[in-house]
């Protein structure tokens, strides 16, 4: 089998105060995340295109600011057929795209704050400066300020209670996973293997925060599943938080 099939997926129900959490990474087999700055170059098309099939279930796309900065970030599906699978299962239109800042400094020109056709949340922390956040405003998507700085939780909670977000999905970056995972918000993980070395000291990996777990409180996953593609060299595989 070339590939797994993502839009054939089925999630649990979420927990009340938050969505239900799907992490999606790319990564070389020494565990970097980019090269020269930015994830492209580590994934094939195929690793693309799961990216896309698993947008097709969620009610809303999480990528952390630096990663709107590199490479930009939006929702699309960039295909008519996995939109047409998404409108069968009763999800119409595009996810909302989101991205969580608590310097409230981003780009206004990429299409996460022009693009017409989906809609978009920023969650910026209290505090930052008062004309940023004037003129993410004045773009005509949605701010909503956080408690505190990166209070993921409570963007969590505003996400499931405000949005009605039943399934988030997170494509990074790192430092937003690891603050994911620290808060026990992650349950599934979904990573591909590409078949490169990067090495590099100090080159990202897929879960980066200022303090490792420890043996007793490092995250144990479960293995779903594990598709190779002898085309690509490329191995997908799809974890479960155990809890």
């Amino acid at each position: 089998m070339p590939k797994p099939d993502y839009t054939a997926l089925e999630f649990p129900a979420p927990p009340d105060d938050r969505p239900y959490v799907i992490v999606n990474m790319v990564m070389s087999v020494d565990g970097k995340t980019v090269v020269e700055g930015t994830e492209q170059g580590l994934g094939s098309p195929v690793d693309q295109r799961l990216m896309r099939e698993l947008r097709v279930h969620a009610d809303i796309v999480l990528n952390g600011a630096e990663t709107l900065r590199v490479g930009g970030s939006s929702s699309r599906l960039g295909d008519p057929i996995l939109e047409s699978i998404r409108a069968a299962r009763g999800r119409e239109g595009l996810p909302i795209a989101a991205t969580i800042t608590a310097s409230a400094n981003l780009p206004l020109d990429r299409i996460f704050f022009t693009a017409p056709d989906f809609d978009a949340v920023v969650y910026v922390a209290r505090g930052a400066p008062a004309d940023r956040v004037r003129a993410l405003r004045a773009t005509g998507r949605q701010v909503v300020l956080l408690p505190k700085r990166n209070d993921l939780a409570a963007m969590l909670s505003h996400m499931r209670s405000e949005l009605g977000a039943s399934l988030l999905l997170c494509e990074g970056g790192p430092t937003l996973n690891a603050g994911l995972f620290a808060i026990d918000a992650v349950d599934e993980l979904f990573i591909t293997i590409g078949p490169r070395i990067v090495g590099g000291r100090d080159t990202l990996t897929p879960v980066e925060g200022e303090r490792a777990f420890t043996r007793r409180t490092m995250k144990q996953l479960e293995l779903v599943s594990a598709v190779p593609n002898e085309a690509t060299g490329e191995l997908y595989c799809r974890y479960r938080v155990r809890r």
